[in-house]
This record gives structure tokens, C-alpha cells and sequence, in this order.
């Protein structure tokens, strides 16, 4: 009988390694199908989980509450399972290169545990090779057991987009490979169990982890072009909005809007696309050169702020700037790798201490990934401007009553920034407002 078949009957176990944004949601679908074990390095967190509370806010407390995933941070309940699902992130380095201590960490993990007959799947993005020449060789030193003998490997990136409600892991086709016929049947039957959009099976385990890299660098670069053009068009007085709505009346304009590019996906992938390339001899030019301008776009906003608050005649030195949102997208708490943080420490450089508020933000993470202490949104009052800088939906609800109340009473030109433009430019601009978008 196949482990597939296992499984399903129940006398198999399957465990996610890594419960964050990406594997808690894929633990809680599993165990609507199958025995799941959940496990997490951070004991906290697993806590969490058990009283039924969802910190990453993906699938929600009830269904948290209601799942049949067993929680642990006891690698040794890992002995248990023989399908192996590993989902830890992998961020870059200060110096952009890839950071491979999450999953070389989860690997020894696993591979302490592991026994034979498994199966082990990473979801993690990583270049082309990871899998199979890291990733194994660490499982075969850690289990004493043999790769291709007595387990088998795969890979299946991850495509859940974090705080959307629409595109979810049920509703995205998901890739899957194996490092043969037989191990890549066995990962496409157990993932079509929950993916209800259906799978497909790349040729190789390469291929599939080149697959996932391309799919966020394709996007960064798109970005990139919009904001690069917004950098012009804001040179030449013209707003990007309205020229990318008159562009998309076309009906091949690919709708790409500019903004900050941050989080773990789209802002870190290309870097791994690039190491891989370097180390070939091939210096990337199109997705470095996108990289370079993302990176920028905090510093560029910061800057573009100062010239406004100029224009008002306000002192630059000790103004008075609030910051709405600090997440890396909307509608999620993730703050790590988010680029607001790039327009603080910029504006910090010109004698402002911004007042930074976020409904959503995970405050115990914001405090020690950067230091950042929240203020209140009722607690925004005097303020000489007031930047818009993650589109929560608490934030496109904002009238201008409420707008109004987050200045100075004398305020002679109030300077708000929109970055994602959420708000009404027309109706800010009649009502006396110095208003920017990308």
C-alpha cells in the first residue's frame, strides 16, 4: 500500500515543520483530511495555537481552534510521521545573499527524527539545487539513512499570499516534484487531497524551485518599471495613476501599480536567483537593476516628503510626521522585511522622529525586529504631515473629519502622503490638502 494510501486510511501521520504564515494555514487543511502533527521550534507560539489563537490572523482562532493539528515543539513526536512537509522561511543576508540557516536548521531537525519509508517535502524558496544538495545531505548525516534508499525527497513551492482571502492554498494550483517517478506520484496525490485548483508536476525538483524564484522576480520587476515611472512622472508634474488607468484600457497593459516592495517573497527570491547566477559567472542585470530601484523607493518617498514639507513653509528639523501602517502588505501583521521602516530611519536623518501607528502590526515582533514602539491612532494629533503608508482596510475607511483631526489646528497646507493612492486625490487636493502618491 502506498503512503498516499496510508495516509488517508489513517495509519500514517504527516507533519509540517514550521508553523508561520505559510505552514500553519497548509497544517490546518491537512488535518481536515489526514493525522497532522505541527510542529515549531518557537514554544510560544505553539501555545498559542493550542488555545486556539492565530497570531499570523491566516485562517483565523476559530478554525485554529477547531483543527485536530497536534501542536508540539517536542521534535521527538516528529518519529511519528512519514510525510515530511517543510516550511520555514528564508530571508537574505545584510549583504543580500541568501540566508540558508532556517532550513538547513529545519533539515537537522527533521533528519534527527527521520525514519525510513518517508517522504520529505520543502516549500521553501530557495535557487535551483537546494533541495538536493544541501537539504539531503544534511537529512543523510543527521538519520544515518540513506537518500533515494530509505527516504525520498520532493518540493512544492509555496504560493500562499499572505492576508488574501481570495488566492489561499485550496485555490492555487500547486507545483510538486519528486526526485523520481514513484516519490513525485506519491507528493501529487497527498497535495491534491487539499488543493482543490488542482497540481502540477514539474520535471524535476530544479525546475520547480527555479519555477517558484521566477514567479516573485517577474513581479519585482514589474514593480520596479512602475516605479521608476512614477519617479518620472512626478518629475514632469504628472500623476502615475491617471496615466497607468489610461494605459489599461488596453487590453495586453499588464496593471502593475508602484509601491514599497518588501516582505519575505518578493523582495528577497531574486536574490537567490542572482547568488545562483553569480556563481555561474553570469552578473544578472534586469533583476538586480529592479532590485536596486525597489530598494530605494523608502528612501525616495522620505525625500519626496521633505520637499513637500518645504514647500509648506514647515521647519523640517523636530516636524511633526505621522506614519498610518508599518506592515510589509496590508491586511496582515507581518512586519519583517517591511520598507516603511526604510522611510523612518531615512526621515530620522533630517531630525524627524515620526509617531508610527498600525491596527494590524504585530507589536511584539515591530519592537524587536526594529525597535519601534506603536503610537495610538486616537493619539496622532498636531501633526505637520501624515503619511499613508500601508493600505489597511481600517485606513481606506478614513473620512476627512478623521483626517483633519491629525493635524495642527493652524495648519496653513496639511501634507499628506497616500503611497498606494487609497484615497481620493481630487477631493483631498479641493480641501486644501498637499496631496502625493507613487
Amino acid at each position: 500500500m502506498s503512503l498516499y494510501h496510508r495516509l488517508v486510511s489513517g495509519e500514517e501521520t504527516l507533519s509540517l515543520v514550521g508553523l508561520g504564515y505559510v505552514g500553519m494555514p497548509i497544517a490546518v487543511a491537512f488535518a481536515r483530511k489526514v493525522p497532522v502533527i505541527g510542529f515549531d521550534v518557537n514554544e510560544e507560539k505553539i501555545e498559542l495555537y493550542r488555545r486556539g489563537v492565530d497570531p499570523t490572523h491566516e485562517v483565523g482562532d476559530e478554525a485554529v481552534a477547531g483543527s485536530r493539528v497536534m501542536f508540539t515543539s517536542d521534535e521527538t513526536r516528529l518519529r511519528e510521521a512519514k510525510f515530511h512537509i517543510v516550511a520555514v522561511p528564508t530571508p537574505v543576508k545584510e549583504d543580500h545573499t541568501p540566508d540558508l540557516s532556517p532550513v538547513e536548521s529545519a533539515s537537522r531537525i527533521l533528519g534527527r527524527n527521520l525514519t525510513r519509508g518517508s517522504i520529505v517535502v520543502y516549500e521553501s524558496t530557495v535557487y535551483p539545487g537546494v533541495t538536493e544538495e544541501i537539504c539531503a545531505p544534511i537529512l543523510e548525516q543527521e538519520s544515518g539513512l540513506k537518500c533515494g534508499v530509505d527516504f525520498k525527497i520532493g518540493y512544492s513551492p509555496e504560493r500562499i499570499n499572505p492576508g488574501d482571502r481570495v488566492h489561499r492554498l485550496e485555490s492555487i494550483t500547486k507545483i510538486v516534484s519528486g526526485m523520481d517517478a514513484e516519490t513525485l506520484e506519491e507528493v501529487a496525490c497527498v497535495y491534491a487531497l487539499v488543493v482543490e485548483a488542482g497540481v502540477h508536476r514539474a520535471e524535476s525538483i530544479r525546475v520547480a524551485e527555479a519555477a517558484k524564484v521566477i514567479e516573485n522576480s517577474q513581479r519585482d520587476i514589474n514593480i520596479a518599471f512602475m516605479n521608476e515611472l512614477s519617479i518620472i512622472f512626478s518629475r514632469m508634474g504628472i500623476d502615475t495613476q491617471a496615466v497607468l488607468r489610461a494605459a489599461g484600457t488596453k487590453w495586453n497593459f499588464l496593471k502593475f501599480e508602484p509601491g514599497l516592495v518588501g516582505g519575505h517573497c518578493i523582495g528577497v527570491d531574486p536574490y537567490y536567483l542572482t547568488y545562483k547566477a553569480e556563481q555561474l559567472g553570469y552578473h544578472s542585470q534586469i533583476i538586480l537593476s529592479g532590485r536596486r530601484i525597489n530598494d530605494d523607493m523608502g528612501k525616495y518617498v522620505a525625500e519626496s516628503l521633505i520637499k513637500h514639507l518645504i514647500r509648506a513653509d514647515i521647519a523640517v528639523k523636530n516636524a511633526r510626521v505621522a506614519i498610518l501602517g508599518f506592515t510589509f502588505k496590508e491586511n496582515c501583521p507581518d512586519t519583517r522585511n517591511t520598507k516603511v521602516i526604510d522611510i523612518v530611519r531615512e526621515l530620522k536623518t533630517y531630525g524627524i522622529e515620526p509617531a508610527i501607528s498600525d491596527p494590524q502590526a504585530d507589536r511584539t515582533e515591530a519592537e524587536r525586529l526594529y525597535g519601534i514602539h506603536f503610537t495610538r491612532q486616537e493619539e496622532i494629533r498636531g501633526m505637520d504631515a501624515v503619511l499613508l503608508a500601508v493600505p489597511h482596510r481600517e485606513y481606506k475607511a478614513l473620512s476627512l473629519k478623521t483626517l483633519d483631526g491629525f493635524y495642527r489646528e493652524e495648519a496653513a497646507g496639511k501634507v499628506l502622503f497616500d503611497i498606494k493612492g487609497m484615497l481620493n486625490k481630487q477631493e483631498l487636493e479641493e480641501a486644501g490638502y498637499l496631496y502625493w502618491r507613487l
